[in-house]
């Protein structure tokens, strides 16, 4: 095989949710939360005493074998609690009990019976809320790393979808859910354009479901045929696979521009989720727009496109890495804060972007402060506000739980919420001592902090490791279908890529 040179060059109107969510109660912001804390050095306003007698970071040698995970009600002792709601507060050290699936309280010294666990060298925190991944893709990460958005569409959306078989749907849904759970992601709302037919469809919902991962199921067309329902379909969706709104899947549409397609959704009661990539698109939309529509990336919405959104109360999600490398537009961060949205993050692809969202993060976080010191640097007297590292940690949890329509149930540690937890480590080497509790997460922290996982109350990740998984079997079953996906779409098997323009 010829070698190849590959490296030489105001807040919205309105919230829609599943039920009423007052957006002053959930967050009222940085201040509030800052206000409300026990103490500050954590969180920016003074350096942190080390506590005495923390334990060491043990090595693999000398560590003991980890204690299985908790199987019943668990308080979570001595964390650094991020709660992100500010009628909790955050705390320096604090306990977080979790009963059967919900939060039952948080705060210092809860007396409680429940299985004691010792969290005083984490941060604790609601889990990364993702609004927009396209998880059917998990057999071919890294893919098309070198990609424009003419080279998916070509490829992945074009010959790979093509040759899609419903075990290459499941596997694919289950490794990317697993990879989420493991960097500490505990809602997806997965846009599923997969809907080649009932049977593709059927297979991605049983992977999320097996994952354990909490998942919005937002169905969408796939390859055009006589097998392909869309959207009808989503109908039997709703009775068979979505009957209860009290579950972990929930359901959405993953929709276009057809507003025929938005009032199938709506009788359903599943809210719409579209991409919207150019300028225009919106205005034929005016009329059927409201805040159960969320819209992707959004580089190029004009004035009155911007307009629509804030007064139909729309939700706007960002997935800037994305959008900055396959050509969308610039991310539209600054845009959205200019009109009062708070956006939320979604990782899109996983063929040419990590699925963590620390990644997520950093992006967006850089982006809008270099924006806006270039434009106080060209002395521009109406320079937007520089954004926080509690604004980005915000969009990563509970903003992106509104934006699923699951803002009642998840993305902040709010006692009656479920129990969707994160433990961070404070004692590993890429962020010791912390500082800032904010600050380490969103600039310190990467995957490999990512101690434990709660899913509704279920421990998924336990001690740095995946609970109930045979990885093995995963490994087996999305190498077959990697194999089989490169092979049916006639491309050349080959791990350094250049089979296909853009690879």
């Amino acid at each position: 095989m010829a070698k190849r040179d590959q490296f030489s060059s105001p807040a919205r109107p309105q919230e829609f949710d599943h039920e009423p969510v007052s957006r002053r109660r959930v967050l009222s912001g940085a201040a509030a939360l800052a206000a409300a804390s026990a103490g500050a050095g954590l969180f920016g306003c003074r350096p942190a005493a080390v506590p005495s007698g923390a334990p060491a970071a043990s090595t693999p040698s000398s560590a003991p074998a980890a204690p299985p995970p908790p199987s019943g009600d668990v308080v979570l002792r001595g964390a650094t609690v991020i709660s992100m709601d500010g009628d909790v507060g955050d705390f320096e050290s604090a306990d977080i009990l979790i009963e059967g699936e919900q939060i039952a309280a948080v705060g210092p010294g809860l007396e409680t019976s429940a299985e004691a666990v010792d969290a005083s060298n984490m941060i604790a925190m609601p889990g990364f809320v993702d609004t927009h991944r396209h998880m059917w893709q998990g057999s071919l990460r890294n893919i098309l790393p070198n990609g424009l958005l003419s080279d998916y569409g070509r490829d992945i959306t074009g010959s790979a979808r093509r040759v899609y078989r419903p075990e290459d749907a499941y596997i694919g849904d289950l490794v990317i859910a697993l990879g989420a759970i493991n960097a500490g992601v505990t809602t997806v709302l997965d846009w599923s354009h997969i809907g080649n037919s009932p049977e593709h469809t059927d297979a991605a919902i049983d992977g999320l479901a097996e994952s354990g991962l909490r998942s919005v199921y937002a169905y969408g067309g796939g390859v055009a045929g006589p097998d392909n329902r869309y959207p009808d379909d989503i109908r039997r969706l709703r009775a068979e696979r979505f009957s209860s709104d009290d579950q972990l899947l929930t359901l959405a549409l993953a929709a276009g521009t057809n507003t025929e397609h938005w009032a199938v959704a709506r009788e359903v009661g599943a809210p719409i989720t579209l991409h919207v990539n150019g300028s225009g698109q919106l205005l034929p939309l005016a009329d059927a727009m409201g805040p159960d529509v969320t819209y992707i990336h959004a580089p190029n919405l004009t004035e009155e496109e911007w307009r629509l959104v804030v007064d139909t109360g729309g939700h706007i999600s960002i997935a800037a890495p994305i959008e900055m490398e396959m050509g969308h537009g610039i991310p539209p961060i600054q845009q959205a804060l200019d009109h009062g949205i708070r956006p939320s993050l979604s990782t899109d692809v996983e063929t040419e972007m990590p699925g963590d969202f620390f990644t997520q993060m950093q992006s967006v976080f850089t982006l809008q402060r270099m924006q806006a010191l270039a434009r106080r640097r060209d002395g521009d007297p109406e320079a937007p506000e520089l954004i926080s590292v509690q604004d980005v940690v915000e969009f990563a949890t509970i903003q992106g739980a509104i934006d699923n329509a699951l803002g009642s149930r998840t993305g902040s540690l709010t006692p009656g919420k479920q129990a969707d937890v994160i433990l961070l480590r404070k004692d590993a080497i890429n962020v010791m001592p912390v500082n800032n509790a904010y600050g380490a997460v969103v600039l310190g922290m990467d995957t490999s902090n990512v101690d434990t996982v709660f899913i509704a109350g279920q421990a998924r990740k336990w001690q740095g490791a995946l609970t109930n998984v045979d990885l093995d079997r995963v490994e087996r079953l999305v190498n077959e279908s990697r194999d089989y996906v490169v092979s049916a779409a006639g491309w050349p098997a080959t791990l350094f890529g250049g089979y296909l323009p853009g690879h």
